[in-house]
Formats: C-alpha cells, structure tokens, sequence
C-alpha cells in the first residue's frame, strides 16, 4: 500500500478551496456589498473612536447567539485573525495591518496577500516540520502538530468562506427584490 502525503493533502485543500470556491467569489465584490448590514447590531467595521483609523467590532467571549458579521469583518476575521496572525506568529511573516481595509477593492487585496503568505509558508513544510509541535506559541494548544493548526484553518477559511458566498448571494437577491419592487 502507498504512503499518503498528508501535508499534499491538507495543503491542496486549502489551495483547491481558494482557487475554486472562494477567490472566484470574491470578484466584483462592491464597496456596499462589503460593509452591507443586512440586520441590526451586525459586527462590522466601524470607524475608532479615536479618530484613527477603522475596528472590528467583537468581544470575547463572544456573545450568544454571535452577531451576524459583515463580508468585511468575515474578511477581516480571515486576513488577519487566520492568515497574517498566524504567518507572524510561527513563522516570523510580517506583523498583521494596523489599519483595516475600509474599502472592498482594499479588503480584497489584503485577504489575498496575507492567503498567499500564509500558503507560501505552510507549503514549504516538510512531513517533520507538519508534525512539529507548536509549542509555547500554540497556548493550550502547545502539544499539537503544525498539521493541526493547518487543518484547523482551513475549516474557519471553508467556513467563513461559505458565509461570504451566502452574503454576497443574499445581497444580489435583496438588491433584485427592491429594484423589482421599485419598477
């Protein structure tokens, strides 16, 4: 019997759900569609009270129900709380925005920058590198393998991923519903 490449696998399943779901999800994506509030008390991006910038709106624990979030704090939550947190963080990849992308052309782009750092990062990793703890950095999570965190990833990616794809579709058809309305 053949030994599996489990890192081929876990890897490839984050590239092929980035290449063949999400990205192509996010084309055309507008300015309104991103910060678009379909209820109130939606987590979103809000301008600092400081003056200084936009925030994500949040709190841990989170309550409960959790708010719905927008296709900008879903991004957001991705690009920085997923990908460039991380990258920074075990693998010494340059340390997450500090100004938030305000505009969908910009959230675009942040997303896939801190995707590709991550990905570039991760693929290089050989079967003792997967396997490694995560030690001191990993928290709680300290005794288990890189492979985990990869794995545990890619389920938030495929997760938030599909609610963006869900939001976008909810949006279209809220839009066709008024304009329909209107006419």
């Amino acid at each position: 019997m053949a030994e599996v490449a489990w890192g081929d696998l876990i890897i490839g399943q984050l590239g092929f759900y980035w290449d063949v779901h999400l990205w192509p999800r996010l084309a055309g994506l507008t300015d309104e569609e991103y910060l678009w509030e379909p209820v109130t008390d939606c987590w979103t991006l809000r301008p600092a009270e400081d003056g200084g910038g936009l925030r994500a709106d949040g709190g841990w624990p989170e309550p409960s129900p959790p708010p719905v979030t927008t296709i900008a704090w879903r991004m957001t939550h991705l690009a920085i709380g997923c990908f460039a947190e991380r990258t920074a963080l075990f693998f010494d990849g340059p340390a997450p925005a500090v100004d938030l992308p305000g505009t969908a052309a910009e959230g675009v782009a942040y997303l896939e920058q801190t995707y590709r750092a991550w990905f570039d990062v991760i693929s290089a990793l050989d079967g003792e590198g997967l396997a490694q703890p995560l030690g001191a950095k990993g928290g709680p999570y300290a005794r288990e393998p890189m492979a985990a965190l990869i794995v545990h990833l890619n389920r938030e990616v495929m997760h938030h991923g599909g609610e963006i794809g869900l939001m976008r579709d909810l949006y279209r058809a809220t839009a066709a519903d008024a304009h329909r309305l209107r006419g």
